[in-house]
This record gives C-alpha cells, sequence and structure tokens, in this order.
C-alpha cells in the first residue's frame, strides 16, 4: 500500500498527539547522532523548533469551523473502517493492511466561493449554427455533384453583378511544411530558401504583385542567412504591402493533438520574432492544411488581436451543407461564451483541397488549367487531360470569360460580392520562371476584365488582409466586426474526412511516444521558464545581476523553437516519414538537456541559503533531474516523482513543484538499501514506506516513498541518509499471485513477499476510501466501491485489437479504417502494483497497472483499452479541446465506426446523474464512447503501408512507450439532477488538480555530496500570497531583448494566467491543499514573496499589443475561461 496523507483519531485527542510528537521529536533530536552530525545544515536551536511546534499548535486553535467539520469527517472515516491503533501509537497497519499515518498538522479547506460555481451551471449565448446539431441533421451521404463530385451544381444568372461588380482577390502563396517528406532544413536548403529569394527580386519587379507567408520558422532560418540588402528588400516589400505575413505563428500548428500551452508558446515565439525584427503585428489567419480545426484556435488568435481567419480541411459534407446555406463565412464563438466576446470572423475554403484545381473554382478541370506551372514542358501536369494555355492577344477573351464563370459560380457560396482565390499549393514559387509564368498570365487575364466594363469584375492579386477587409468594406461593418446577417457559430470541425469514409482519426494516436515525449519536454519549457524567471527577478532583488548566467536564456529561446516546431502539423500528428521524426526527436532531445541546465541552475542558485557563496562555476552540485520518461522496462509506480537515486551516502534532495497550487504527494526514489531515512529541512523525521521494486516477474530491489507538502511553484530541501529503523519506518507487503509455474521471488531482506496461487475470483484491495476488484484471471481492474457511496461502480478494463481492411484503402499514419469491431486482446497484467496513491485525502485513486503489451510484433493491427462501466451515460461523452475546454460529443450509429473517434489531448468522461468517470491522460490519443458506459482509447498503431495521403510510408518505427493515465471516479451531488448542457461541461476542482498534477510532475534534483560539503540550503517558496484555485498560472516567460541579439532577456516578464471553470456539481472533499476562489480577482503586487513589482500592464496573448500599465498595486481580474497575458518589471 502506498502512502497517503491521513488524519487524526478524534478531535480532542488532536492536541494530544501533537504534543506528544513534539515530545518524541525534541527528544529525538537530543538523542540522534546522525542528527547532529548534520546540524551544519539545520543550524536552527531546539527552542526555535519548540517555538514552531507552539505556533503549529496556535495555529490549529485558530483554525475555522471548515476544518473542524474535515476532522469531524476524517474521523468518520477512520472509525467506519475499524482503524482504532491497538496501542494508540501512530502509524500503525489499520484492518485493511493500509498505513495509518501521522496527522499532517495542516488542516485544509475548500472554500469555493457560490459565484464561482454559477458560470458552469449557467446559460449561455445563443450561435445561430452549433456544430453538434449540423451533426444531427447530416445524412452524411456521398451523392455524386457533378464537375464538383462532393458538392451540387452551382447556376446563376448573368446580370446578377450589373449594380455591384464582382470583387476578386487572387492570393499567391506557398506551403512550406517545417518538416513532412524531408527534415526541416533539407527543405529550407532544397527548396524554401530559393522561394524567398525569388520572392525579393519578383514582387519587386511589379508593385500590383502580392504574396503571403505563414511559417516564421522558415523565414527567421532564411533572414538569419539573407544579407543586409536582401533584409532591406524583404522589409520594404512587407511594409508596402506587397507581402502579408499570414497568422506568424513559429508553424502553422497541428489543432487536434497540441496542448494550448504549446499553441501560444509557438504563437508567441512566431509574434515576438516579427516584432523584433520588422516591428509588424499579423492580423488575419491561415490554416489550410490542419486535419480538422479546433474551436481552442479563433479563440487564440482573437486574444492576440487577430481580427479574421481562414480555414480549410473540413468534412466534406458540412462543406456541402454549409456551402448550400451560403454559412461559409460566419463568426466563430466560444460556445462558453455569454455574449459575443470571443467572436472571429472565419472563412472556410469550400472545395477539396487548397491547390489550385480546387481554388477558382467548383470545376476542377477548368481550375487545373489556370495553373501555369502546369503549362506543357514542366515537371507536371493537369490530371484531367486538359493542359493550361499561355495566356496570348488571341485568346486571351475566351480564357478570361471561362475563369471568370468559375468566379462567379464560387462566389455564389458566400454572401458578399467580394471573392477569395488562393493561387498556389505546397512548396510552389521555388523556381524564377514560375513566378513569371503565375503572374505574367494571370496579370494579362485581369487587365483584360478590368478593361471589360460589362464583364462587371474587378480582379487583381491581393494579400489575405486585403480581401477581409473588402468583405468588411461591402458590409459596412468595422473589421472584425460582424457583418450583417452573417450566422455565428460554435463548435469546432473533427473528424475530418476529405473522401468516402477516409475519416483521418488515425493520427490522433500515430506515434504516441513522441506525443508522450512532446508533454514532457512542455512541462519542462514551463518549469524552467518560472524558474528562470524567478531565479533572474531575485538576483536582480538581490543585486547581483551580473553573477546570475542570464546566457542560460539562450538554451530557454533553442527549446521554445524546437518544442514550437514540434506542433507543426506533420509533426506532433506523427504523418511524417520515419527519418525526419528522428530529426524532430533529436531536437527536442537536445533541448529537454538544455531546459535540465536552466533548471539546475536556477534551483541551485535560488535553495541556497547564503546567495554570496553562489558561483556560476559550481552549478554542479545538483545533479540530473529525474529521468524525462519511465525506462521502457518495469517502471515504479506513478507518483510525484521517480529518479534513479541510490543512497551511496547522505544525500540532500531538492524538489521542485511545477503547479501553482501547494502539493501533497507521495515522492518515490530507488535506494540500494533497506536503512533509509528522510528529514525535512528542519529536521522532522518524515514517515518513509519501504517497497518492493520489481525489475522482472521474480526478481525484486528496494524503494523509499514518502508523503512530502512542497510549496507552489517552489523548491524543498530533504534530507535523505541511511539510518537503523525508526518508527517511522514502514515496510510494505508484497503479495506475488503466481499462475501455475514454478516461479519463485527473490526478495530484498528484509522487505517480506508471500506468494499465493492465482485463481479467477475476483480479488480486492482496499483503502480507507476505496476498494478496487481485479480480475483474478487477468490482473486487470473490474470494480470500483467508494466508501461513501452505497454502489459499487462496475469499471471493466479490457483491452481490444483493431485490424485494417482488406481491400485497397487500408489504414495508414493518417487514416483509421478498421476491418469492423474490435476482438479482444489477452493481456495478462504481469507486474501488478498494488498501489492506492490518495493524493487528495480519499477522493482521488492511482491504479498502477503496469504491463508491457507485446502488441508490436502485429502487424496491421491497432491496439486499445477499453472501460465497460454500468454508468448511464447514452451516447453522450465529452472530449478535451487541446486541454482547454471540454467538448460535449455524440456517438452517431449512421457514421463509420471510424468517424466517432476525437483527439484527447488531456481528458474524456462520460457520466449519468449519479457518477462522472474522467481518464486523464498525460499525451494526446484517439478516443472514443462506442457504446452507453464505455470509454475507449487508441494506445498504438502499427500499420505496413501508406494511406495515400502522401507521405508514401506506414507506421513501422513503434517505440515502446509508457502511457499514463489517471483514472478519477467521482459521485454527482443529488442537487444534481438537471438536464446536461448539450454544449457545455466542465471538470471539477479535483479534475483539475488531477491533471496539473499528471502533467507537470515533480521535477526531482539529487544534490551531489562535495568533498568541502555542501552550502546550506533552504525551500524556496515563491508565492506570498496562494493563487486562487481557479486560476492556472500558464506561464511565466522571461521576454526577449529588444536588441538584436534575440538570445538575451529583458528585463520584463510575462505573466500568463487562465482562469479555470469548475463544475461544483461534483462533490470534493479535501484536496490536501487550502483551495479559495476570489471571483477572478488577483492582487499581482501581493503575489511574489521577497520581489517588488515595479510594472503590471495588461498585454494581447502574445504581448504584441499593450494597454496602459495598471497602478502596482492594482487587482486584476479575469472573466471564466479567460486567458490572459501581462507585462511584469519585477525585481
Amino acid at each position: 500500500m502506498k502512502l497517503r496523507k491521513q488524519v487524526t483519531v478524534c478531535g480532542g485527542a488532536i492536541f494530544c498527539v501533537a504534543v506528544f510528537s513534539l515530545y518524541l521529536m525534541l527528544d529525538r533530536v537530543q538523542h540522534d547522532p546522525a542528527r547532529r552530525q548534520s546540524g551544519g545544515n539545520f543550524p536552527r536551536s531546539q527552542i526555535s523548533v519548540l517555538q514552531n511546534r507552539i505556533e503549529q499548535l496556535e495555529q490549529l486553535l485558530e483554525e475555522n469551523h471548515q476544518i473542524i467539520s474535515h476532522i469531524k469527517d476524517s474521523v468518520m472515516e477512520l472509525t467506519d473502517t475499524g482503524a482504532v491503533s491497538p496501542s494508540g501509537h501512530l502509524p500503525f497497519r489499520s484492518a485493511n493492511g493500509s498505513w495509518v499515518l501521522p496527522f499532517d498538522g495542516r488542516p485544509t479547506f475548500l472554500a469555493v466561493k457560490p459565484q464561482d460555481c454559477q458560470f458552469a451551471a449557467g446559460s449561455r449565448g445563443q450561435a445561430d449554427v452549433q456544430m453538434l446539431d449540423v451533426y444531427s441533421l447530416l445524412k452524411f451521404d456521398n451523392p455524386d455533384g457533378g464537375v464538383w463530385k462532393q458538392g451540387f451544381d452551382i447556376t446563376y444568372e448573368p446580370e446578377e453583378w450589373d449594380n455591384e461588380p464582382l470583387q476578386v482577390f487572387v492570393v499567391p502563396h506557398s506551403h512550406n511544411d517545417p518538416g513532412w517528406i524531408k527534415t526541416f532544413d533539407k527543405y529550407f536548403t532544397d527548396q524554401t530558401q530559393h522561394i524567398l529569394n525569388n520572392m525579393v527580386v519578383k514582387l519587386a519587379e511589379d508593385p500590383r504583385r502580392k504574396f503571403i507567408w505563414s511559417e516564421i520558422s522558415f523565414f527567421s532560418k532564411w533572414w538569419e542567412t539573407a544579407d543586409i540588402h536582401k533584409q532591406e528588400a524583404m522589409r520594404k516589400l512587407i511594409l508596402g504591402g506587397q507581402l502579408e505575413i499570414v497568422t506568424g505563428g513559429w508553424v502553422m500548428t497541428d489543432e487536434a493533438n497540441v496542448h494550448y500551452f504549446a499553441m501560444i508558446d509557438q504563437l508567441i515565439e512566431g509574434h515576438q520574432w516579427l516584432e523584433r525584427n520588422l516591428g509588424i503585428t499579423p492580423r488575419s489567419g491561415w490554416a489550410v492544411d490542419p486535419f480538422g480545426h479546433s474551436a481552442t484556435m479563433p479563440y487564440l488568435l482573437k486574444r492576440a488581436n487577430l481580427t479574421s481567419m481562414l480555414i480549410q480541411r473540413v468534412h466534406y459534407s458540412i462543406k456541402k451543407h454549409f456551402a448550400s446555406t451560403r454559412s461559409l463565412e460566419f463568426m466563430w464563438r466560444q460556445s462558453w461564451d455569454t455574449g459575443s466576446s470571443t467572436d472571429i470572423f472565419c472563412h472556410m475554403m469550400p472545395f477539396y483541397s487548397y491547390d489550385v484545381p480546387h481554388t477558382c473554382g467548383p470545376d476542377p478541370k477548368i481550375c487545373c488549367q489556370f495553373d501555369f506551372k502546369r503549362l506543357p514542358g514542366g515537371r507536371i501536369n493537369c490530371p484531367w487531360k486538359v493542359p493550361p494555355k499561355t495566356v496570348v492577344e488571341a485568346n486571351v477573351a475566351e480564357r478570361a470569360h471561362l475563369l471568370l464563370d468559375q468566379y462567379r459560380k464560387k462566389s455564389k457560396l458566400y454572401r458578399s460580392k467580394v471573392l477569395l482565390v488562393p493561387l498556389g499549393d505546397d512548396f510552389r514559387y521555388d523556381k524564377a520562371l514560375e513566378w513569371d509564368q503565375q503572374y505574367t498570365n494571370y496579370q494579362k487575364l485581369f487587365d483584360y476584365m478590368n478593361s471589360h466594363p460589362e464583364m462587371h469584375v474587378q480582379a487583381q492579386f491581393g494579400t489575405l488582409s486585403e480581401y477581409f477587409n473588402a468583405v468588411y468594406k461591402a458590409h459596412g461593418a468595422a473589421q472584425g466586426s460582424r457583418p450583417a446577417d452573417y450566422p455565428v457559430l460554435s463548435g469546432d470541425f473533427f473528424a475530418y474526412a476529405d473522401r468516402e469514409d477516409h475519416y483521418w482519426t488515425g493520427y490522433f494516436t500515430s506515434r504516441p511516444f513522441y506525443k508522450s515525449l512532446d508533454r514532457v519536454i512542455e512541462s519542462h519549457l514551463r518549469g524552467a521558464e518560472i524558474l528562470y524567471s524567478l531565479a533572474v527577478a531575485n538576483a536582480r532583488h538581490a543585486g547581483m545581476e551580473g553573477r546570475y548566467p542570464v546566457s542560460d536564456y539562450a538554451l530557454l529561446v533553442d527549446a521554445r523553437r524546437s518544442v514550437g516546431l514540434f506542433q507543426h502539423h506533420d509533426a506532433i500528428t506523427g504523418t511524417a516519414k520515419e527519418n525526419v521524426v528522428i530529426d524532430y526527436g533529436t531536437k527536442l532531445l537536445r533541448s529537454l538537456i538544455g531546459l535540465k541546465r536552466v533548471i539546475i541552475n536556477a534551483a541551485h542558485f535560488l535553495v541556497m541559503k547564503n546567495k554570496e557563496f553562489y558561483r556560476f562555476y559550481q552549478t554542479d552540485i545538483l545533479s540530473g533531474l529525474s529521468s524525462p520518461l519511465p525506462p521502457p522496462s518495469a517502471t515504479p509506480p506513478p507518483s510525484c516523482a521517480s529518479d534513479c537515486f541510490f543512497l551511496l551516502s547522505t544525500r540532500y534532495l531538492v524538489l521542485f513543484n511545477p503547479v501553482e497550487q501547494e502539493r501533497l504527494c507521495a515522492v518515490t526514489v530507488l535506494v540500494n538499501t533497506v536503512r533509509v531515512r528522510v528529514l525535512t529541512e528542519d529536521g522532522q523525521t518524515l514517515p518513509v514506506q519501504l517497497s518492493a521494486q520489481w525489475s522482472t516477474a521474480s526478481q525484486m530491489s528496494a524503494e523509499a516513498t514518502f508523503m512530502v507538502r512542497l510549496p507552489p511553484l517552489g523548491l524543498a530541501v530533504f534530507h535523505l541518509y541511511d539510518s537503523p529503523d525508526s518508527p517511522m519506518t514502514l515496510r510494505s507487503d508484497t503479495l506475488l499471485r503466481v499462475s501455475g509455474r514454478d516461479v519463485t521471488a527473490r526478495a530484498t531482506d528484509p522487505l517480506p513477499v508471500r506468494s499465493q496461487q492465482s485463481d479467477p475470483q475476483t480479488f480486492y484491495i482496499s483503502s480507507q476510501s476505496l476498494t478496487l476488484g481485479f480480475s483474478g484471471t487477468t490482473g486487470l481492474l473490474e470494480s470500483i466501491k467508494r466508501k461513501d457511496d452505497p454502489q459499487e461502480v462496475k469499471v471493466q478494463m479490457q483491452f481490444m485489437v483493431y485490424g485494417t481492411r482488406p481491400s485497397k484503402d487500408k489504414s495508414g499514419a493518417y487514416l483509421f479504417l478498421p476491418d469492423g469491431k474490435a476482438k479482444v486482446f489477452s493481456v495478462v497484467v504481469s507486474q501488478m502494483f498494488s498501489c492506492l496513491l490518495e493524493g487528495f485525502d480519499s477522493v482521488s485513486l492511482v491504479y498502477c497497472n503496469k504491463h508491457t503489451v507485446e502488441s508490436l510484433q502485429m502487424t496491421n493491427k491497432e491496439l486499445a483499452m477499453r472501460m465497460v462501466t454500468d454508468i448511464q451515460s447514452g451516447d453522450v461523452f465529452y472530449t478535451d479541446l487541446n486541454g482547454f475546454q471540454m467538448q460535449p460529443r455524440r456517438h452517431y450509429l449512421k457514421l463509420p465506426l471510424q468517424a466517432n473517434f476525437y483527439p484527447m489531448p488531456s481528458q474524456a468522461y462520460i457520466q449519468d446523474s449519479h457518477h462522472r468517470l474522467t481518464l486523464h491522460t498525460a499525451q494526446s490519443l484517439g478516443v472514443t464512447s462506442l457504446e452507453s458506459g464505455q470509454l475507449e482509447v487508441i494506445m498504438d498503431r502499427r500499420l505496413m503501408q501508406d494511406d495515400n495521403r502522401g507521405l508514401g510510408q506506414g507506421l513501422k518505427d513503434n517505440k515502446k512507450t509508457a502511457n499514463r493515465f489517471r483514472l478519477l471516479l467521482e459521485r454527482r451531488s443529488t442537487g444534481n439532477k438537471m438536464m446536461d448542457s448539450a454544449t457545455n461541461s466542465f471538470p471539477s476542482i479535483l479534475s483539475h488538480m488531477t491533471n496539473a498534477f499528471l502533467n507537470h510532475e515533480v521535477l526531482a534534483l539529487p544534490v551531489l555530496p562535495k568533498r568541502r560539503g555542501i552550502p546550506p540550503l533552504q525551500t524556496f517558496a515563491p508565492l506570498k500570497s496562494i493563487l486562487p484555485c481557479d486560476f492556472h498560472l500558464l506561464n511565466l516567460r522571461s521576454i526577449q531583448s529588444q536588441q538584436q541579439d534575440p538570445h538575451s532577456p529583458s528585463p520584463y516578464t510575462a505573466l500568463i494566467l487562465h482562469r479555470l471553470v469548475l463544475d461544483c456539481g461534483l462533490e470534493a472533499q479535501n484536496l490536501g491543499f487550502n483551495c479559495t476562489t476570489t471571483q477572478g480577482q488577483l492582487n499581482v503586487s501581493g503575489l511574489f514573496k521577497n520581489l517588488d513589482l515595479q510594472l503590471l500592464q495588461p498585454m494581447s496573448l502574445t504581448l504584441m499589443h499593450s494597454s496602459t500599465p495598471l497602478a502596482n498595486d492594482s487587482s486584476i481580474s479575469l472573466d471564466p475561461m479567460e486567458i490572459s497575458a501581462f507585462k511584469l518589471k519585477l525585481r
């Protein structure tokens, strides 16, 4: 049994226990020889320890009625489970085999204001188009639409434009993937640099020529290699309006698997680069290639002060429906928005692709004739067998009329007489010849059209924002505001199908190893940003600016860019070639090493008691952090931190809590002795549990687990040493269930191991608040029973396997095309750690089900984990979008099986009026609910063939991947019998914290012993006041210097906050930390200890637009769900 926070036996005995433990402690201080030896590091006198204890007793007396009621509840729990100590001493073993620990002395309370619960239960502003309703409405059939195969025949009357001519904006573009078939660097060398070099020359030849560019990762690389004349020429084109930077992110991010932390970070990185080098701010979003679109993206673009956006890859049936109702342009609103503050104008492209044959109008056979790169004699041609013709005097009239007919038909799908016609494709315009072919021939067509008034058209090259501005002007609307009669839409655009039943739902799971690695590195990046900003500010405060290594900022920039690059829609998606995937992985690992260096340097500075002793060259005092990914073999049960941490001598351990709330949790370290003692910084002995760590089914070593309370965003110091047993050393029982074969366990003395023959009967593991049932045959979870709930909930875990179709179209990196329903895949848990880790005093559960599924040798198979429960969820389930918001889903029988899968970046849940079961995940995977009461996740896919989407490879490079989950069963309070909202749902406070703890594990930094001794260390707790528990600190990011060197920081820091919405209809018990809410108010000047706030300035999300600075002592206010950025100067 794992350790957990426990409570004292009864209200009256609290003080006796406290005084008794005080007596024991004073006694130990006087008699412990090891304690005296280490006295140099804990110089507090016995008096101060006594003083501390008295203060703690006084605090206990002063706690309010909430705490008393929690104690009463806890007493009831203890008496219910028969946990009465025979001798009256703590710790002791209760009847169910659990250890009952000494009272932590810090009762906690939950004080969520009723007003902060109202948003989750309240009504919403109405959207005209709700995507869930569209799904219910459509048949999803696929009749032949004629020349526009997936659409319909478009007709018009010739005189429709007599009063208001058609305005046509042809927007040349080149879609540059930062890695796909080639690596980022190879693409740059072979193609991208030539595109940008030609652009500088060719756009300058005629001021009427326009172009748009999106990916700053490529643009910045070109800029760094270009000479000053090229840079000036490029700057002139941008400032003169011939070249527009659209979106301006580091990449054109995927929208399914990415976490909103990384979506924002890559957008900031791109925008900061533009601000420093070009002084420009993007106005319009351009996303032509992500495989489906998330509702999070329009929110982030809006918060970054963009006014309009464009999307392309949407299910063909939805495109057809929107085209038929002329709803392809709409205001995209967040489903939780009570007003219209999140609205952003969005343009959806109507046809199959963003290439030239599918952008001029509905007939690709005709449009292809106007892609002048395909002129006869070139390397590519038109599949429709009619080639383009060079425009000359003799054919210009016929060509212009043919093209205008397509323009007019396309414009009939929109509500304005302004038309957008993109002109480009992947890596286009890399040869000077193509610039001439496209621009010269089109200019002849435009000149002809514009000089013939009877054609009633005004055609020109344009940028994306020029098109949007013309739409606003045509409707008399202000830029970015809603034109009259345009619909408002809420919802998202998953899952995407481009033809037939080819749903792009496979990439939600493809290459899960890298999806997992991405999140580990994101957590390290956030942690490094926060610690670096705090270290620099503290160094400034102490007048030690020159002594702290600001050179670490270059490592942060490198990591931001590597993580940013990996958010690209062919990277995190798992849809690049094998050698490209390795290149991404190499860049990420290099960044991880750099981030560890930043964290170690910052932690070293911050925990030193006397900063005068700080020397940068000594930073090797803290050794490496906990390993970035669990090793592929057996791993210890998930807890706050795990490390290969061998006690060769007295050691110090520094633990970093990257979460903005206090954290009570179990820390596990591997040890080479069973004689382990753990002291807190002020000399208190902590209870330590020694457990078996299994390397194989029959061999084990030891690990030590102890409960710690860590300050928010802080660094806590602990002292571990080899010592004879104390009453605080607990030994876990290990029960080895042996099946038939003669397996004997080799135990590490003195950890007891019992063996018993396994049988098919269900066996149970209990804690004080939960009883779990497991299958005797497979060892898999079967049921969960909460102590406070009369009802046992069936939660049966199964592993399933999908095959792929026998027909020509098979599953690949993008597509999921199963051969029917999943078949049961027999798994026997080879190692099951009987581990109930109750980090949140009796509510949460970690079921450590560690087994190695040797499925990777199978071919054309996909492995799924399915939870079968008796929760009456019907056909409704909930998945998150980018870890930012929850989106209700429905399972539709009218859709093929693969169409019912959705991305799950951080959680999915099912619920009925009694329970909610949430599966939290530390990596993005595909999820569905195929029947009432089920949740199913695709864990890995091994596919032997390409799926004809351009990759040219299957998925054969599988790696052993430790997918990490938390399962949370919550009881819905009885007052919550009202109908669940069809469009909104929110996690509980417990769910939010479970997610934060899973995604931001405690980092362990062992301190290396030195011959000359270790300078005194002390806990670093940066926060003066607690952050409201519905605030998430998304980042504390040092802002770049505006000088030319991008690798030096300015004195400013960006504070990015997200206000969470809490569903209070789920019963929350003691969370293990004080949770209060403030109706969105926060005093920033009172937040950081020992730092002065010299500037507090609200900014746009990517720091490009600033508001008037606030008074330093102002409170800031965030609405529910709001993400806001502030520029701080701390010293």
